[in-house]
């Protein structure tokens, strides 16, 4: 896709390349999916006849899948088309949609998830290395405002629309809804996708691919296994291995780096820029998804809310991000970073500190402020943090980095899940041995997870302030010299 960079028209200022609309619409289609069953675990432990551990795997399996298959992607993207790309990633995502809504038992679930996955995994490298060609870096901020609809806002409103659906039907509504709505992005996107550059034939290093899909994956694996009781040894022992393996991947890519073609260019690293963005994004996805894992626990077992309600309560969250997305992207093509990415950061620390004082008698409209103060401050964030990063790489370097960003997000989101979750049952076990009665338990041990999530998201704050307001012209892909050259080189 990066080979005709350069014959490719820039797109009219102030608009957005109807390619780039078409894949943002498709990848928020896809991503939801990836928290669209996060409140149908009690509809899937009565139907499946499945424990709640088990039942947890429907999401558990798709960040798996994700993590495992995203490194590939920046190779896939190389030698296929635009359209290519987008026919077999939403083709894969469809079969395993109808796969999931048919699923006779739990194990077809968990592979029709898994299919899903594979699909979805594509879509994000697939529309961030687009956006990156075809829209000029004055128009960026705004344009990616919009994608952060997609990769940001999607994964918040999952449990909300789940919520919806489940109030009107069985989990199977889940996918049957989803199913023709992602046909017909399909079709439309096939209709009017133009493809962006040409593919070009490069070889791939399977040894690469096996040891990511084993590293990463693995990690993902071990970290979900953290927060099961009984289990956590398993975990670390998962996780060192995973780790391990992460180490011998690496090892590998500078090796190819100076003698061939990487499976993920490590390249990436050296600009600082893209660096720190990749931390700082990575921290938000895990503060974003620890605390979407912890509110449906504390608003449903302890609260005695419905899916719906607590669907809807979650959702002017959600639907703030999403709105938010473009004004900030406006913002910041304006003022730059600086403004934004520090409030954000700081709101982020704030909400989640307010989280911390969660009760049986806290007020729902506080539980709403303080989940859309974090989604806010998650908009405020993204998008300048997205641009900042992937503006910051040489062309020839965007589908690695795109991979790389989404590898990334899905260990982060794996590893904010098994945090909240191991501090909260380890607090409140350790608590009832005391004899403290269960509900008081439950209560300290979300306490104090939410506390471990503020702490962390504490680094953002500190990374924030080390970004530059734009991208540097040291460090502006017109002014890298490596731009030029293949990536085996």
């Amino acid at each position: 896709m990066t080979a005709a960079i350069q014959e490719r028209p820039a797109a009219k200022a102030g608009r957005i390349p109807t390619v780039v609309r078409l894949l943002v619409l498709a990848t928020f289609v896809v991503i939801l999916n990836e928290t669209i069953l996060v409140n149908a675990i009690p509809r899937l432990m009565d139907s499946l006849h499945v424990t709640e551990q088990s039942a947890q795997w429907v999401s558990t399996a798709f960040m798996l899948t994700m993590a495992a298959v995203i490194p590939v992607t920046g190779w896939f993207l190389q030698r296929v088309t635009t359209r290519q790309a987008y026919a077999i990633a939403m083709g894969v995502f469809l079969a395993g949609t109808a796969l999931s809504a048919v699923a006779p038992s739990f194990e077809v679930l968990l592979l029709g998830r898994i299919v899903q996955a594979a699909g979805t995994a594509v879509m994000m490298p697939l529309l961030m290395t687009t956006l990156m060609i075809v829209v000029p870096e004055r128009d960026r901020g705004r344009v990616m405002g919009n994608v952060t609809l997609a990769i940001s806002v999607a994964p918040a409103l999952g449990p909300a629309v789940s919520g919806l659906v489940l109030q009107l039907g069985s989990w199977r509504m889940l996918f049957v809804v989803v199913l023709p709505i992602a046909a017909l992005v399909t079709l439309f996107g096939l209709r009017k996708m133009d493809n962006i550059g040409e593919p070009q034939v490069s070889s791939i290093d399977w040894l690469s691919v096996s040891v990511a899909a084993f590293g990463f994956g693995g990690l993902v694996y071990g970290l979900s296994l953290l927060g099961e009781s009984g289990r956590v040894g398993l975990g670390i022992g998962i996780v060192v291995a995973g780790v391990a393996a992460i180490a011998v991947f690496v090892v590998r890519q500078l090796k190819l780096q100076r003698t061939g073609v990487p499976l993920m260019d490590l390249r990436t690293l050296k600009h600082r820029t893209y660096s720190l963005s990749l931390a700082l994004i990575s921290v938000g996805f895990l503060a974003m998804l620890g605390a979407m894992i912890l509110l449906p626990l504390y608003l449903q077992n302890m609260r005695g809310l419905s899916p719906l309600e607590t669907g809807l309560l979650v959702m002017p969250g959600g639907l703030a991000m999403g709105l938010l997305g473009p004004t900030v992207g406006k913002l910041f093509d304006r003022f730059g970073s600086r403004p934004l990415v520090l409030p954000g950061s700081i709101g982020m620390v704030l909400s989640l500190g307010g989280f911390t004082q969660v009760s049986m008698t806290m007020p729902y409209w506080q539980v709403l402020g303080l989940h859309t103060l974090l989604m806010v401050s998650l908009a405020a964030t993204f998008t300048p943090v997205f641009t900042l990063g992937m503006g910051a790489l040489p062309p020839h370097l965007y589908s690695h980095g795109s991979s790389m960003l989404g590898t990334l997000q899905q260990v982060a989101a794996a590893f904010g899940t098994a945090l909240v979750v191991t501090v909260m049952s380890a607090r409140s076990g350790q608590l009832v041995a005391d004899g403290v009665a269960p509900a008081p338990a439950a209560l300290s041990g979300m306490q104090l997870a939410f506390g471990v999530a503020a702490g962390l998201t504490v680094v953002t704050i500190l990374v924030a302030a080390k970004l530059p307001g734009r991208i540097a012209a040291t460090e502006a892909p017109e002014h890298d010299s490596a731009a030029e050259q293949p990536i085996g080189s």
